[in-house]
């Protein structure tokens, strides 16, 4: 059966062959296809060269995206007006080609063609495409000499482009001096101050609006109010927009949503991203890609998995970024195997892997300390053929590198990126430094700095700390000189690397020093400040320093942060105050493993061993894992509190939580058996350790041997101690101390006169205070004191006047 197509040479779609019936067809055109068979069409009926139906079909074809269609079009056309001009060079900026409309608008100024207004929306595009302000400013001269200006869409338009090329003050004066206001020109100037980080200046625009031209902000204008705070890190306040957005009547649409789910991501509100979720189901925004990578990031950064992978796998776009999402969450979650499970089957879910799959695999791999897996990552990505690492590829290996102190690795990791070029990098070569100071090589550290071509805070950052970690203190007041002459001011992480080099090294008062400079200086210390002299404090076990710090972190709101909370709990335990320990527990809102471990270990230290069996059966009761921390402190309070039962108990319940026993949990175990007596117990355990038993381990049986007086099994403690330790005095002062307790003089003599012969002398006791001046140290016998004369007259004079009330 013979089927008469639609077009003829006579007649289109039953109407008269003219150019109004080809427009007419073109304009209502659906199917790309249909539009060349009228193309063909054309050419057919001698309308090839019509210069207004050639023009309709450019604008078609411009329509669809067919660039290769249009451009064979354009290029055969014998005559070419603006509109073909405008159609073609609208093409080419919609499908991202800008330098190829930028060099087509210098043809189009060549040509004998008038330019009209609706030409510069299109062009101002191009400069956008570019980030050229400059070129931007050019065609706003161009469009003032022809007198458009005052044109609300060429005026629109500039906004937009200076908005997006960062020239904000020149959106606004363009803004300013506009005699007619739509609402383009509204949203145009708020969405400039929003995506220039000025979001408290866009939500000033957003209620002029009203006010000035009694124009009501509408979805588009509250959208860019909400996504300008989201995107700039003011979580709490996007939020609040998008309710206030609510309560002005308008409901959000998927844009919208995307584009505030980061923000609730970040605030790792899990009842908040479960209200989002339900809002966006009920009004069917389950079918957007967008809004559902949204939301499983939501799942993803509230570490629910559960729920990240349901969405995953039911409402999401199987693609590379949703799927990179999942294994993102799967790492920072600890689920490494989940993660590389999914990495494998990418493949086979038809998703090739990118350079960011790769990278997300191997950071994964080092954010969970699996160096070795982050290593064998890197050297299989190194194998494949059309992936390349990038310089987050290298950063994350260096930083591998650098966790376990390798430097033959890192090395061999240098010279890779040498050969792919990164090695001058700014993010590599900050990489390296950190390696190669964390390696303990300054020498190469400097040799890596030097050879980075663009080097900024960070890199100065890195160098600066290394040398700080390296006990290279003396160097540091030049680096920071240079670092000034290079261009860049110390800022706080500058100060934070200097001030964790001095804690690593000991330099404990002098990080005190560095404290109260910062305080006087214009740079407040930060929440990681506050953390890293807390563990100076608690080095220096100085509690009114400590109270200092602590009164800083109120005042800043740090002191309710979990890692900060921990941190003085520990700081008050050991400088002696368990009863401002618990308090400053207490002011924790939701204590992670890390708080709570810090408080069982406070009641360990401080010999309130029911008080630590307590808490630590609370933290099993409320569903914590506790790890080989939590096991080692809990031990120590039963030790305190005499509980054998209890304390087997809580060993045996370690292979539950996958906690391997350590050489420190073994020793408690023999701890509590000795010091109950149970002796020859305890010495079986000895035999008995997996591990090599340490001096540690002798040294506590041989006290239980002291305090029961077993003579025979401490013979054999002191002598393997004597073994491990030969040059320790501490050991023959503990085997005199059995001898002296068993009336055993001869032997007591014997241990003596061996310490004589060897040199030795028993370590003098060390006890300090504290006052404004400072921390005083006192050894016996000790007369290096500045103060030494006033400190023995006084002492003196105490000891007369004890005598004499005796």
């Amino acid at each position: 059966m013979h089927i008469s197509s639609p077009f003829n040479h006579h007649t289109l779609l039953g109407r008269p062959i003219n150019s109004i019936t080809y427009a007419s067809i073109l304009q209502s055109c659906k199917c790309p296809n249909v539009c060349k068979q009228v193309h063909s069409h054309t050419i057919k009926t001698g309308f090839g060269g019509h210069e207004f139906v050639e023009t309709k079909l450019l604008q078609m074809y411009a329509r669809f995206g067919c660039v290769e269609d249009a451009n064979l079009l354009f290029d055969e056309m014998p005559l070419r007006n603006l509109y073909s001009y405008t159609a073609i060079l609208s093409l080419y900026v919609d499908c991202g080609l800008f330098e190829e409309a930028f060099a087509l608008f210098r043809e189009l100024q060549l040509e004998d063609i008038g330019l009209e207004f609706f030409v510069f929306p299109v062009v101002l595009k191009i400069c956008s495409g570019l980030a050229m302000v400059e070129l931007g400013r050019q065609l706003h001269g161009l469009a003032m000499k022809c007198r458009f200006v005052s044109n609300i869409y060429v005026d629109n338009a500039l906004i937009d482009m200076y908005g997006k090329c960062g020239g904000l003050d020149d959106a606004k004066k363009v803004f300013e001096m506009m005699s007619e206001r739509d609402c383009v020109s509204w949203n145009s100037v708020v969405t400039a101050c929003a995506v220039n980080g000025m979001v408290f200046e866009a939500l000033e625009f957003l209620e002029r609006m009203s006010s000035s031209d009694n124009k009501n902000p509408n979805l588009v204008s509250w959208s860019a109010v909400v996504g300008g705070f989201a995107q700039n890190g003011y979580d709490e306040e996007a939020i609040g927009m998008l309710l206030r957005m609510q309560a002005e009547g308008l409901e959000p649409n998927a844009r919208t949503l995307a584009s505030v789910l980061p923000a609730c991501a970040r605030l790792q509100k899990l009842s908040l991203g479960k209200e989002f979720h339900g809002y966006i189901t009920r009004h069917g925004f389950m079918d957007n890609p967008f809004v559902v990578n949204g939301l499983v990031d939501v799942y993803r950064r509230c570490a629910d998995m559960g729920n990240a992978f349901k969405l995953f796998s039911k409402f999401s776009e199987i693609n590379k970024v949703s799927c990179n999402t999942m294994i993102v969450g799967y790492c920072e979650n600890g689920n490494i195997s989940e993660a590389k499970e999914l990495f494998n089957q990418m493949e086979r879910l038809g998703v090739e892997k990118d350079v960011i799959s790769w990278n997300s695999m191997i950071s994964g791999y080092v954010y969970n300390f699996m160096f070795d897996g982050a290593l064998s990552m890197f050297k299989d990505l190194l194998m494949e053929d059309y992936i390349q690492p990038n310089s987050f590829t290298f950063g994350s290996a260096l930083t591998a590198c650098a966790d376990m102190a390798s430097l033959k690795l890192g090395k061999e990791i240098h010279a890779i990126a040498i050969i792919h070029g990164l090695q001058t990098n700014t993010f590599v070569g900050g990489a390296l430094v950190e390696m190669y100071c964390k390696c303990q090589d300054l020498e190469a550290a400097q040799m890596a700095f030097d050879e980075v071509m663009t080097r900024d805070t960070p890199t100065w950052n890195a160098l600066i700390s290394g040398y700080a970690r390296c006990n290279q203190i003396e160097n540091i007041e030049h680096l920071l000189q240079k670092m000034i002459e290079d261009g860049f001011e110390p800022n706080i992480y500058t100060w934070n690397g200097i001030i964790a080099g001095h804690v690593e090294n000991g330099h404990h008062d002098r990080v005190m020093h560095l404290f109260s400079e910062m305080q006087t200086s214009n740079l407040m210390p930060d929440i990681y400040t506050v953390g890293i002299i807390l563990s100076a404090c608690s080095s220096l076990a100085t509690i009114e320093r400590g109270k200092q710090v602590h009164a800083h972190s109120v005042r800043c709101g740090y002191d309710s942060n979990v890692h900060i909370g921990a941190a003085l709990v520990d700081m008050y335990a050991k400088c002696g105050s368990l009863k401002h320990a618990l308090l400053a527990y207490k002011r924790i809102p939701n204590p992670d493993l890390v708080s709570q471990n810090a408080m069982l270990r406070a009641y360990a230290m401080h010999g309130h061993g029911e008080e630590g069996i307590a808490h630590f059966q609370r933290m099993l009761a409320d569903g914590f894992r506790p790890d080989h921390v939590s096991f080692l402190s809990v031990l120590s309070s039963c030790v305190h509190a005499g509980s054998i039962d209890t304390g087997q108990e809580f060993f045996n319940l370690m292979g539950y939580y996958n906690v391997k026993p350590s050489l420190k949990h073994y020793t408690c175990i023999i701890d509590l058996l000795s010091r109950a007596g149970q002796l020859n117990e305890a010495y079986e355990t000895v035999m008995k350790t997996p591990m090599v038993p340490d001096s540690v381990m002798w040294g506590t049986l041989l006290g239980g041997c002291v305090i029961h007086g077993n003579v025979e099994l401490g013979q054999t403690a002191a002598e393997k101690l004597v073994e491990l330790e030969p040059d320790n005095s501490g050991n023959y002062v503990l085997l005199a101390n059995l001898y002296a307790y068993a009336g055993r003089w001869s032997d007591l003599a014997r241990t003596r006169q061996t310490m004589k012969r060897r040199g030795m002398h028993k370590s003098p006791g060390c006890s300090w205070i504290e006052d404004r001046d400072g921390i005083h140290r006192f050894l016996a016998s000790d007369r290096s004191h500045e103060r030494t004369e006033e400190i023995y007259t006084t002492l003196n004079s105490l000891t007369l006047n004890l005598k004499l009330f005796c």
